[in-house]
């Protein structure tokens, strides 16, 4: 079965969240706050102009011939657009008042677009409630939706469960505690130099370590500010330092070495998302290693005791922009993109994970063992404030890891430090 290659980019820094007036009313099939009329797909017609970044971009077409023909009267035209230079093209067209109908939309982008009364809230006619919910929570933004989740992705952990077989565990521990002894006794075989890759001082390693925080209850943002040194915020980072200070993990682990370091069993376990099932699988077989996949699973990312496991939910969402003449078009085709068996269609083209729980039914994604996990995992996974600053707050908090692991700062030390450059930078509302 194909796996997903797909390394989903999460977005660029945000600008500020300006103020505007917004009407309240309304409400989804799930009772979410909603402000957009209800669309009609009665009698569509007109041309559509989509906008989609990378390999998605490239593969749209294909798929978009599909509601082309069941709407033979519209056409739709898709743009692709490169990442690097995708969130710069977007603000200058709002800003010119050249913005797409429909257009894909990086999760931390939500905020800043609404702020610019750029996006049109989601139609109170379409089901929000058939997404998993994290994802459902990128498209708000004070307490409005604006788009809808297109795909998304989590983290879970890898192990070599014929390592971890030897060091006498058949399942990987759903506590921290015990989890930390799993991967020290793995440590301890032979071949192997360390328990688990955390990768600190890395962008995006908060996004290891806050599913910890959340595994332990802790939310590191309210509705109107960060709440970054918690008790249990300060708990979850000493965890991960413990790590680092008890040798299981490297503090200094050499770049784009994952793949190799797991496949020979050097370095047996490491957090990541589910695009990395072909690329671990594809490294093993061009090494001559078959049937790798038997020789691996995943494990969901271990709680506190009484706890719930919670990872990061990322992925991508789909938006119509204000500016749009065919509203109901834009609209139909956003619904049509995201209905369960084009999303399973969507699967099979890019790889990329449905949003829509019930895709997750079919066959092409329940017959993978591994794949069904991360489906699982998804359903309580979280997503970080939809803030427009969070990517600032995240790289300061990313700094603080690394102190963390490489100088063993404490986790108060470095949830106190992440707090005020929090406070200093603030939420952009």
């Amino acid at each position: 079965m194909r796996r997903s290659t797909l390394l989903v980019a999460l977005t660029t820094t945000a600008l500020a969240l300006t103020g505007c007036g917004r009407d309240e009313g309304g409400s989804g099939a799930d009772g979410a706050p909603q402000t957009g009329e209800a669309v009609s797909t009665d009698n569509l017609s007109g041309e559509l102009e989509v906008w989609a970044m990378g390999a998605e971009g490239e593969a749209l077409p294909d798929l978009v011939a599909g509601f082309e023909e069941e709407y033979p009267d519209v056409s739709v035209n898709v743009t692709p657009v490169p990442w690097d230079s995708a969130h710069e093209k977007f603000v200058n067209s709002i800003t010119a008042g050249t913005t797409p109908d429909v257009a894909m939309i990086g999760t931390t982008w939500m905020g800043e677009f609404a702020g610019m009364d750029a996006l049109d809230p989601t139609p109170g006619s379409i089901d929000t409630s058939k997404f998993f919910e994290g994802a459902q929570g990128t498209t708000e933004v004070d307490g409005t939706s604006y788009g809808v989740p297109w795909y998304v992705e989590t983290r879970m952990v890898y192990y070599r469960s014929d390592i971890a077989g030897e060091a006498g565990y058949d399942d990987v521990p759903t506590d921290q505690a015990g989890f930390k002894e799993m991967a020290a006794a793995m440590q301890e075989q032979d071949g192997v130099e360390w328990g688990i890759s955390l990768q600190p001082g890395q962008t995006g390693s908060w996004q290891t370590v806050v599913p910890f925080a959340w595994s332990g209850g802790a939310e590191i943002a309210s509705d109107e500010a960060y709440t970054l040194d918690t008790p249990e915020m300060a708990s979850a980072v000493d965890y991960f330092g413990s790590f680092f200070t008890d040798e299981i993990a490297d503090a200094n682990p050499p770049e784009g070495q994952t793949e190799a370091t797991f496949t020979d069993g050097s370095v047996p376990m490491f957090v990541s998302g589910p695009w990395m099932m072909s690329l671990v699988e594809d490294f093993a077989a061009e090494g001559g290693e078959d049937g790798f996949g038997e020789m691996y699973d995943v494990a969901p990312i271990p709680a506190t005791e009484g706890g719930e496991s919670s990872s990061f939910i990322g992925g991508s969402n789909l938006g119509v922009f204000a500016d749009t003449e065919n509203r109901d078009a834009a609209w139909a085709l956003v619904d049509w993109l995201t209905q369960p068996e084009t999303q399973v269609e969507w699967y099979d083209m890019t790889s990329a994970l449905p949003s829509v729980q019930s895709a997750w039914d079919d066959s092409a994604l329940t017959e993978d063992d591994k794949l069904a996990k991360f489906g699982e995992e998804l359903t309580t996974a979280q997503a970080p404030p939809s803030f427009p600053t969070w990517e600032q707050v995240a790289a300061a908090f990313d700094a603080e890891m690394e102190k963390v692991a490489k100088q063993g700062l404490s986790g108060q030390e470095a949830v106190q430090t992440a707090q005020s450059q929090a406070d200093s930078i603030g939420t952009g509302q």
